[in-house]
C-alpha cells in the first residue's frame, strides 16, 4: 500500500521547505541571530509562519515582485493568494506600515526649518501610494508639527479640490501654518500646471484666513520637489 499512495515520509521532498532546512537555515533562527542579513523571503516566512510559510512568502514575491508593491497592495488581495488568509494578510500590512514608521522623525513635534524636513515626515506617508493623496502638515507658531491630517484623495485640479477643506483642520486647531504635499502614483515628482494653479489657489486663500502656507511639496517614488523653492505657485 505504502508503494500505491506515497507518504511524505517515503518522499521528503514533499515535506514544507521549512522542515528541510537544518535548525540555523531555518528563518525563525535566522531572524532571531541577526535579521538584518535575512532576505525578503525569510522575513516574509517569519511573519508569515506556519508549516509552508518559506512556499507562501515565495508566491507573495512572486505574485507581486517588490515589497513595495506588497505594501501597496490591498489586504484582500493579498488574503486571497494561497496559504496567506484574512489574518496573515493584515499582520503583513501591519507589518509594512510599522517599517515605514521606522524612517519618521523621532522627535515627539517635529520643527518645520526646511523642506527636507517636511518631506522626512511625508515620503514614508505618501511615496507607496497607488491613489493620489493630499495631505496638511498642520503648523504653531514656531513650525512645529500638530499633526498630519489627510484631505483629499484622487487627482488634483482647482475644480475638485475645495480650498476651505485644506484649511479646515487648520482653523479648528489654531494652527499658524500649514505644509500640503501630494504624491505622484507615477513615481515622478514634476510639478503639472494644476498642480501649480492649485497651489496658488491655497496660497492667497491663506493670506485671506492669516494662516502661512509655507510650501507645496511633490513626493514621487524616491524623491520629492518643493513648489516653493522651485518659484512655483508662491510668487
Amino acid at each position: 500500500m505504502d508503494e500505491l499512495f506515497p507518504t511524505q515520509t517515503n518522499f521528503p521532498y514533499l515535506q514544507p521547505k521549512v522542515k528541510l532546512l537544518p535548525l540555523k537555515e531555518q528563518p525563525a533562527y535566522r531572524v532571531s541571530v541577526n535579521a538584518e542579513t535575512c532576505n525578503l523571503a525569510e522575513l516574509l516566512a517569519v511573519i508569515i509562519g506556519g508549516k509552508e510559510q518559506i512556499e507562501t512568502a515565495e508566491r507573495l514575491l512572486a505574485r507581486f515582485g517588490s515589497v513595495q508593491k506588497l505594501a501597496q497592495a490591498h489586504v484582500n488581495e493579498i488574503a486571497c493568494l494561497k496559504g496567506v488568509g484574512s489574518t496573515t494578510a493584515l499582520r503583513l500590512k501591519a507589518a509594512l506600515a510599522l517599517g515605514r514608521k521606522l524612517l519618521e522623525p523621532q522627535e515627539e513635534r517635529p520643527e518645520i526649518s526646511s523642506p527636507a524636513k517636511a518631506a522626512a515626515i511625508l515620503m514614508p506617508r505618501l511615496a507607496h501610494l497607488q491613489q493620489e493623496y493630499l495631505v496638511t502638515l498642520l503648523l504653531d507658531t514656531r513650525n512645529r508639527v500638530i499633526e498630519v491630517v489627510e484631505v483629499y484623495r484622487g487627482s488634483l485640479n482647482c475644480s475638485s479640490v475645495r480650498i476651505g477643506e485644506i484649511y479646515k483642520a487648520a482653523i479648528q486647531q489654531s494652527a499658524a501654518g500649514i505644509v500640503i504635499s501630494h504624491n505622484h502614483p507615477s513615481g515622478d515628482p514634476t510639478p503639472s500646471p494644476e498642480d501649480v494653479a492649485v497651489t496658488r489657489a491655497i496660497v492667497q486663500a491663506g493670506k485671506l484666513m492669516d494662516i502661512n502656507c509655507l510650501d507645496h511639496l511633490i513626493i514621487g517614488q524616491g524623491r520629492w520637489i518643493s513648489l516653493k523653492e522651485s518659484g512655483l505657485g508662491f510668487n
